[in-house]
């Protein structure tokens, strides 16, 4: 999960961020769920996945991956951007990665009455320990045990680790061409759908 992107685009509006963390926790139509910023959010989350899976970059990383993760190659590469997103965090953002995440968290936590409770119950453990986590690659391969541990069928996630070490280099090249693409993007988005941006 890329928790840490979609933090980062999200910008400075609190219902915004709130929606766009808990994206990938919400499924089906949205009219009407929730109050309105936090759907803005959460339409904010579906149009970054859907750009990043047309984005140069991301489908260049995702090509150096062996195939033999198959669809899971688009979820590693999600992970492993988070990852250089928080090892090179000074570059994009002008407050230290514990200062934003302190706020993230107590933003979040102000908002916990409209989230779902499978969101909820791991929200404790993204801001303390995932997130925090994702800066050395032995936190990002705990994070590849969890979620293959988590499958109710047999995944690869699990050795997914070797791909980053393997592609260490390209991958960085890719991600830093990336996210300032990702970020122009949504900064050219109408005012309604999304909220500021830090650039």
């Amino acid at each position: 999960m890329n928790f840490l992107c979609h933090l980062y685009l999200s910008g400075n509006d609190p219902e915004l961020q709130v929606g766009n963390l808990m994206g990938d926790f919400v499924k089906g139509p949205l009219a009407g769920r929730f109050p309105a910023g936090i759907e803005q959010g959460l339409r904010l989350h579906r149009w970054i996945d859907s750009a990043a899976n047309r984005d140069r970059s991301f489908l260049e990383s995702r090509e150096r991956l062996d195939p033999c993760f198959g669809l899971y190659r688009g979820v590693l590469v999600d992970l492993f951007y988070d990852h250089f997103l928080a090892t090179e965090w000074p570059a994009y953002h002008p407050l230290p990665l514990e200062t934003f995440l302190d706020d993230a968290y107590a933003t979040a936590r102000d908002h916990r009455t409209v989230m779902p409770d499978r969101f909820l119950n791991i929200l404790p453990v993204i801001f303390t320990d995932l997130i925090p986590s994702y800066r050395e690659v032995a936190g990002i391969d705990r994070a590849l045990q969890r979620m293959a541990a988590r499958r109710k069928r047999p995944s690869p996630l699990g050795s997914g680790v070797r791909e980053l070490v393997r592609h260490y280099g390209d991958l960085q090249a890719d991600f830093r061409s990336f996210l300032p693409r990702m970020a122009g993007q949504v900064a050219a988005l109408p005012a309604d759908a999304r909220g500021g941006i830090h650039r």
